[in-house]
């Protein structure tokens, strides 16, 4: 089973959280103390997002990072790097790569998934390659590496779509609240409103659990995400919190993050 298997199965109640932060952020060398205190606060699942200069799915705030990481010397190498060891201090957090096709195939696709693997990680998001590129070009890859695709879904989604996707995967469905990019100001009551879609999906028998997604930021907005879905995953508001710290501050201000979100 895998690491993110199990910790779906160690929740059967869900209200797992999923943080994601930029790599090399806000210091070049904050990744690992970043990942490990938000681990140690409770963080379910993590994703590391690989800075790009053109980040599509990402609205200002993950825009900025992105910016301030690479100014910084992040690379994709330099990641790998910072990851080395990184399951001895972390054996049991889902870690996700997320990011763009551009740097991956500028890194070389085969040589990234290589790397991957070697740290430690479990999973991708690269919103930009579509499915089907996937399965004619780079799922056995994907598979000899051991790695797992995790897709996104939209209330504009055709069924028959979302269940091709959820038998593409054995990690997770990405569900998009709403329109636009990360970081939208979401409220508890967005979430209710689109309680169709969201039932929906509890009627389509996927395999896959389903973890909310873009504009969910403090406790209010995860509580209620978590009512709909089996999980939330947080990003553009940590984010937000991280830039205002001092490198040097960054794990505290992740873990206070974390803890407030979950009221632990």
């Amino acid at each position: 089973m895998s690491r993110i298997a199990r910790t779906f199965a160690a929740h059967p109640a869900g209200g797992l959280l999923n943080c994601y932060v930029t790599a090399g952020f806000p210091g070049p060398d904050s990744t690992v103390p970043v990942l490990e205190a938000l681990a140690a606060a409770g963080a379910d699942l993590i994703e590391i997002g690989i800075p790009f200069s053109d980040p599509i799915a990402d609205g200002p705030v993950i825009q900025a990072a992105n910016d301030r990481a690479l100014a910084q010397g992040m690379t994709i190498g330099r990641l790998f790097d910072q990851l080395a060891g990184i399951r001895e201090r972390l054996p049991d957090t889902p870690l996700l790569l997320m990011g763009y096709l551009n740097p991956v195939l500028q890194f070389g696709f085969e040589a990234f998934c290589e790397r991957a693997a070697a740290v430690g990680i479990d999973g991708l998001i690269l919103p930009d390659l579509p499915p089907a590129e996937i399965e004619a070009h780079y799922a056995p890859l994907l598979r000899q590496y051991g790695l797992r695709m995790v897709y996104l879904i939209t209330p504009r989604t055709p069924t028959a779509r979302i269940q091709h996707l959820d038998a593409l995967t054995d990690a997770f469905l990405y569900v998009v609240s709403g329109a636009g990019t990360t970081g939208y100001q979401a409220s508890a009551t967005d979430f209710a409103a689109q309680a169709a879609f969201l039932e929906t999906l509890q009627t389509l028998n996927l395999r896959n659990p389903r973890l909310l997604g873009f504009g969910i930021r403090d406790a209010a907005t995860f509580q209620a995400a978590c009512q709909v879905a089996d999980g939330a995953i947080i990003g553009s508001a940590l984010v937000q919190a991280l830039a205002d710290a001092a490198p040097e501050d960054a794990p505290a201000v992740a873990a206070a993050f974390v803890k407030g979100v979950k009221g632990c």
